[in-house]
């Protein structure tokens, strides 16, 4: 089948996308890797911030300056503002697709405090607000006759003289490869924090797929080196305690019972400042014993449920043991606000880097962020998708993707990718995790170099084609490999801290470093690293490189 629009990633921005670029004529289409209930905003718990009132301009502005302090000066003014003062619009249009926040007594949305700020912004649905969001959004769009393209693994986009062509997947039912032909494309795959397996609340199969992609097109990526941790996981299953316990009143306390941080301070700061505490011998636990059961039943469902399933805590009456754990990337596809290097080929929500975020994310901000600029590129894919015809696709490089996925069943294999899987949240959490030190970060590329290595020699063990799940894990783990290495070379090339990026060796911020940095693929398995330029001459060198 053929799509006017094709949208990859099925969490807030690529619903917000596909419901915008839906007319009663065209054909819009949803590519997801899994469920299309299951997304990384299915799970952003806490809200969405907004000021509620368009015309409360001061409001406004004060929300605009929290992203910019929240972004350590690497954010991009433009989009931030766009974002902030889009963010009342977009609550109205939740609510009209049939989105019910919290009420009080009057009818009005309830809103509450949530890191990095002081104003109650944060408009919630108790503790499931993105699941609420979400299961709203995917009813839209299928009452809009969108399609959904499930279980489809997308391995590569194809292009003809710089523009969008088409997507290239694995039908994981039978592991054959198909192409989508598309007049546009959006990216809206989530991020990386998958790769942090083991020590990360996104599932392990977030291991920047699409931002793999975008290198191999050309593309570049920005800000790799900004990872979030959020202060709050459970200890043993990493299970996100949302910033909604603390925005209610919740107190972080060690095993002494002392208080040792102001519990709404930016998530990077608060995760260092536990594991401060952790590297100390100090046990650290979430406190809301002092929260009426009322407010913690209400506000809490989920945590109150989940606590005593998952942990056998009762959070009213004794304390929750949390960790840091890997939770959100600011890095990603270099864009335009939605706009890539390539025609028809827009990217929006966490694949993306637009600047909104900086080198910190604010909590709320992240469904804000996904639905503001999920609905812009969803505008701009249409816009796009009505002037064009569809281009022919180049199979010469489809049959490259039909010849790796033969070669990886084609013979037996020795090494455990699963194990490999494992061991490279591993090295990462410890070596590239809420503190760094060259020492750290050349053991762990050293690694990670090591692993490449090992890729081409992986093979599955069952030869059975249909829903072979090993075939799409040792596809995972080449992405997580590239976009590792990424990472690693970022955080080695900013060597000062600033925002969620914390060098031990480094740990004041440098104004000469105050850029963005980018990374290109080069040739195979060949990355460059570099700081952005003065913004002309930068766009200028790319415009002679692109062309």
């Amino acid at each position: 089948m053929m799509y006017d629009v094709i949208i990859i990633g099925g969490g807030i921005a690529g619903l917000m996308a596909a419901i915008e670029a839906k007319t009663d004529t065209n054909r819009v289409a949803i590519i997801t890797k899994g469920n299309i209930f299951k997304s990384n905003s299915a799970l952003a718990s806490g809200g969405i911030n907004a000021t509620l009132d368009p015309n409360d301009h001061q409001s406004i502005k004060r929300h605009i300056k929290d992203t910019l302090n929240g972004a350590y000066s690497l954010g991009d003014k433009q989009a931030i503002s766009y974002m902030c003062e889009r963010a009342p619009h977009i609550i109205k249009k939740l609510i009209d697709l049939g989105v019910e926040f919290d009420q009080d007594e009057q009818g009005r949305i309830l809103q509450r405090s949530f890191g990095g700020t002081r104003s109650k912004r944060t408009c919630f649905i108790g503790d499931k607000t993105g699941a609420q969001i979400i299961q709203t959004l995917i009813k839209t769009a299928q009452n809009k006759s969108i399609k959904f393209l499930v279980n489809n693994f997308v391995m590569n986009l194809t292009t003809l003289k710089h523009k969008v062509s088409g997507v290239v997947a694995i039908r994981r039912f039978d592991s054959s490869v198909v192409v989508y032909p598309a007049k546009s494309v959006i990216l809206a795959g989530g991020g990386y924090a998958g790769i942090y397996r083991g020590y990360s609340t996104n599932a392990q199969d977030y291991t920047g797929d699409l931002l793999a992609v975008a290198l191999r097109l050309g593309l570049h990526l920005q800000d790799m080196e900004f990872v979030q941790f959020h202060p709050t996981g459970f200890v043993k299953t990493n299970y996100l305690v949302s910033e909604a316990a603390r925005g209610e009143g919740g107190y972080l306390v060690n095993s002494d019972g002392k208080r040792f941080v102001d519990e709404l301070g930016p998530r990077d700061v608060v995760s260092r400042a536990i594991m401060n505490q952790i590297e100390n011998r100090k046990d650290v636990f979430l406190d809301l014993r002092h929260l009426s059961r009322d407010i913690i039943e209400t506000k809490l469902p989920s945590l109150y449920k989940t606590a005593y399933m998952q942990a056998g805590i009762d959070i009213s009456l004794e304390l929750l043991p949390i960790k840091p754990v890997a939770h959100y990337t600011m890095g990603g596809i270099e864009t335009d606000i939605v706009y890539t290097d390539i025609d028809g080929l827009f990217a929006c929500g966490e694949c993306a880097s637009n600047g909104v975020h900086g080198a910190n994310r604010l909590g709320g901000n992240s469904l804000l962020e996904g639905a503001v600029f999920g609905e812009m590129a969803g505008k701009k894919a249409l816009e796009y998708s009505q002037t064009k015809e569809f281009l022919p696709i180049e199979y010469n490089n489809v049959i490259k993707d039909i010849q790796l996925v033969d070669h990886i069943f084609s013979s037996d294999t020795t090494k455990n990718f699963n194990a490999m899987r494992i061991s490279l949240g591993k090295v990462m959490f410890e070596n590239v995790g809420i503190k760094r030190d060259e020492q750290s970060l050349i053991k762990a590329y050293d690694y990670i170099s090591y692993l490449r290595s090992e890729v081409p020699t992986l093979h599955c063990v069952s030869k059975e084609r249909s829903n072979n799940v090993e075939l799409i894990s040792i596809l995972e783990l080449r992405n997580a490999l590239e976009i590792a290495e990424a990472v690693i070379l970022c955080a080695l090339k900013r060597r000062e801290s600033r925002g969620s990026h914390y060098r031990v060796d480094f740990p004041l911020s440098d104004e000469s470093e105050q850029q963005n940095i980018v990374v290109k693929e080069l040739g195979k398995g060949q990355l460059r690293v570099w700081f952005k330029e003065n913004p002309l001459l930068y766009k200028i060198r790319k415009w002679f490189s692109n062309h």
